[in-house]
C-alpha cells in the first residue's frame, strides 16, 4: 500500500516512524519550515527531519488548497494525517481508495481543534485519549474508526500527556490499519450535539487570573507547561509560571494574587478559595528556575505583600 503522510510537529513523529517501519510511505507533507530562536534560524519541522532521515520526499506547501497536485501524483492508496496544521481540501480527501484518516489527540467529539491536549488538562478532565477517524471537509467531524483512552493524573502536565498520547497514537494507528485495508473497520458517526472545541491557545488565555479557584489555576498552569507557559505580572514584569500545587486547608486574608507567605517549596499566592504554591518559574530576563532558588536570591520580606496582576 502506498501511503502519503501529512504532519508537522514532534507529536506526529512516532506515528510517522511507526508507519515507515511497516508500510511504504511514498511522500511526506509538512508545514513550511519556520525561523526559530533568538537568532531566527530557519529550522526543519520535526516531521521533515524524519522524512529526510529515511530518504522520503517532502512537500511543504504554503497553501495546500492550491498546491496539491504532487500529492495526487504520488497515487496514494491511503493518506494518514496527524497534527498537520492546514485544512485539507476535498480533492485530496476523495482521492485514495482507502480514504484519508487522521490521528487526533482527544476522545472525539470532545475537543475538536488544534489544542486538545492543552484544553483537556485546563478543563480538569480526568481522561483523554486518541481517536482514529476518517477525515471530511470540516474540522475533526469525520466518522470514528477507533478510540483508546488514558488517565490524566494530577502529576501530569502538557508535556507528559503529549508524550503518552504521541506513543498511543502510533500504537492505535498500527492496530487499526489492517481493518481499514480489509474494510472490516468500524465507522461511527460523531454526535455533533456533544462536540466541544479546543482552538489554538490565545495569548490572553495564558494569563493567570488569581480571582479564580486554586484548582482552576493549577490546571491552567500545568495545561500550558512547558509551552507556551502561563504567566502573571509582578512588579510590572512578566513572570512565567510552570509548576504549582494547591495548598489544602488554609485560608488567607488579602487580595487575590497577593503573595501571602513563602514556604520551603515556593511562593504562596492567595486565590478565590485559598492559596496556591508556585514552585517553578521564569522571572523576566532570566532562565527558568525553581521558585526556592528565586527566593534565595531575593529578600523574603520584600516579596510578601506584593501582588501578581
Amino acid at each position: 500500500m502506498k501511503i502519503v503522510f501529512m504532519g508537522t510537529p514532534e507529536f506526529a513523529v512516532p506515528v510517522l516512524e511507526g508507519l515507515i517501519n511497516k508500510y511504504e510511505v511514498v511522500l511526506v507533507v509538512s508545514q513550511p519550515d519556520k525561523k526559530v530562536g533568538r537568532h531566527q534560524i530557519l529550522t526543519n519541522t520535526p516531521i521533515k527531519e524524519v522524512a529526510l532521515k529515511h530518504n522520503i520526499k517532502v512537500l511543504q506547501p504554503n497553501n495546500i488548497r492550491k498546491e496539491y497536485t504532487e500529492i495526487l501524483a504520488a497515487k496514494p492508496d491511503l493518506i494518514v494525517t496527524c497534527a498537520y496544521g492546514q485544512i485539507i481540501p476535498k480533492k485530496i480527501l476523495d482521492y485514495p481508495q482507502y480514504g484519508c484518516i487522521n490521528v487526533h489527540a482527544s476522545l472525539l467529539p470532545r475537543f475538536r481543534g488544534g489544542a486538545p491536549i492543552h484544553k483537556a488538562i485546563i478543563e480538569g478532565d480526568k481522561k483523554t485519549g486518541i481517536t482514529i477517524m476518517y477525515m471530511d471537509v470540516s474540522m475533526d467531524t469525520g466518522d470514528i474508526i477507533a478510540q483508546k483512552e488514558i488517565e490524566i493524573l494530577d502529576s501530569d502536565d502538557l508535556e507528559s500527556v503529549h508524550d503518552k498520547l504521541s506513543v498511543l497514537g502510533k500504537e492505535l494507528l498500527l492496530e487499526t490499519l489492517p481493518s481499514v485495508f480489509n474494510k472490516t473497520n468500524k465507522r461511527i458517526k460523531q454526535n455533533n450535539k456533544e462536540a466541544t472545541y479546543a482552538y489554538n491557545i490565545k495569548r490572553e488565555e495564558e494569563h493567570i487570573d488569581f480571582s479564580k479557584n486554586s484548582l482552576e489555576i493549577f490546571n491552567l498552569i500545568r495545561g500550558l507547561c512547558p509551552s507556551p507557559g502561563s504567566y502573571a505580572i509582578l512588579d510590572e514584569k512578566e513572570m512565567k509560571i510552570y509548576k504549582s500545587y494547591v495548598l489544602e486547608g488554609e485560608k488567607f486574608s488579602g487580595e487575590y494574587g497577593e503573595i501571602v507567605d513563602i514556604n520551603k517549596e515556593g511562593i504562596v499566592v492567595k486565590t478565590k478559595d485559598g492559596a496556591i504554591v508556585i514552585t517553578d518559574i521564569k522571572p523576566f530576563g532570566k532562565k527558568r528556575m525553581a521558585a526556592k532558588a528565586y527566593i534565595n536570591g531575593s529578600v523574603k520580606d520584600k516579596l510578601i505583600g506584593k501582588v501578581f496582576k
